[in-house]
């Protein structure tokens, strides 16, 4: 849903509240003025039934009066419709809000994600398949390494950020059942993909970012999608986890989670 511009709003309020000023003042000119003219010919010098003009010409400021309290009753109505649609716009973006924070919440974290990931690798080297994960990192549009680092400290209380609710929707959207998303930190996504081998994890990041363009265009933020493939790129599940921390301690609201130390190499 697109924003509105508050500044634009009230300058556009301020112009309409201004032409009826000055419309309201034209039309009192203008009747005084006429008024002024027939007041001789009412008062002074009638030219027929006195009471028929005296009875037009108060029928006239009437009317003059009650077009200019419609015009000030007009400005009053804009007035009060623009305030009940701004209401209405606040609390679709709160429960916009709110709805992104209940994803995220519900989002499973590092702990599913390292339970996940021992889970598919034994699976993966006891029937002899392939294992793939791809990280997902968000960073601003156009960002030198200095300003990411500065915007992510920023952001590191920010559990609900609507950006990566709709990136987090976006990329559920491409998965099959038997993938899974993890939220590993503020602006961190990790998607395990059993059964995957290397050319079909990067046709997956591929449409990934497809379809996260409008999630670009709409937070202007961009999105590191990396591949990292068992048995192509690493022989053991350590070397997965090493990965995943690399990537972690990049952060600066990481916080390290223990991972289960008792791994065996040789499961069968």
């Amino acid at each position: 849903m697109g924003t509105l511009n508050r500044t634009e709003l009230d300058r556009l309020e301020r112009r309409e509240l201004q032409l009826t000023i000055l419309a309201a003042a034209f039309v009192l000119v203008q009747a005084a003025g006429l008024a002024m003219f027939m007041y001789p010919l009412v008062f002074l010098r009638p030219v027929g039934n006195k009471w028929t003009l005296r009875v037009a010409f108060f029928g006239f400021c009437a009317l003059t009066l009650l077009f200019v309290g419609y015009l000030l009753e007009r400005q009053r109505t804009v007035r009060k419709l623009k305030e009940q649609i701004l209401a209405e716009l606040e609390r679709n973006v709160t429960l916009q809000h709110q709805a992104s924070v209940d994803l995220l919440q519900t989002m499973p974290d590092q702990n599913h994600f390292w339970d996940r990931l021992t889970m598919e690798y034994r699976r993966a080297m006891t029937m002899q398949k392939t294992l793939s994960i791809l990280l997902v990192k968000a960073k601003p549009a156009g960002a030198s390494a200095k300003e990411v680092s500065r915007l992510t400290a920023a952001k590191e209380n920010d559990g609900s950020s609507e950006a990566w609710s709709d990136a987090a929707k976006a990329m559920s959207r491409k998965l099959r059942p038997t993938d899974s998303i993890y939220r590993l930190a503020t602006d961190t996504f990790a998607l395990v993909l059993p059964e995957t081998d290397v050319l079909n994890a990067k046709r997956v990041a591929v449409r990934l970012q497809e379809e996260l363009q409008s999630v670009r265009a709409k937070h202007n933020v961009s999105f590191d999608i990396t591949a990292h493939n068992y048995p192509e790129h690493v022989k053991s599940e350590h070397e997965l986890e090493d990965i995943v921390k690399s990537l972690l301690l990049e952060q600066d609201e990481f916080t390290p989670v223990p991972v289960p130390a008792a791994k065996s190499k040789d499961f069968a």
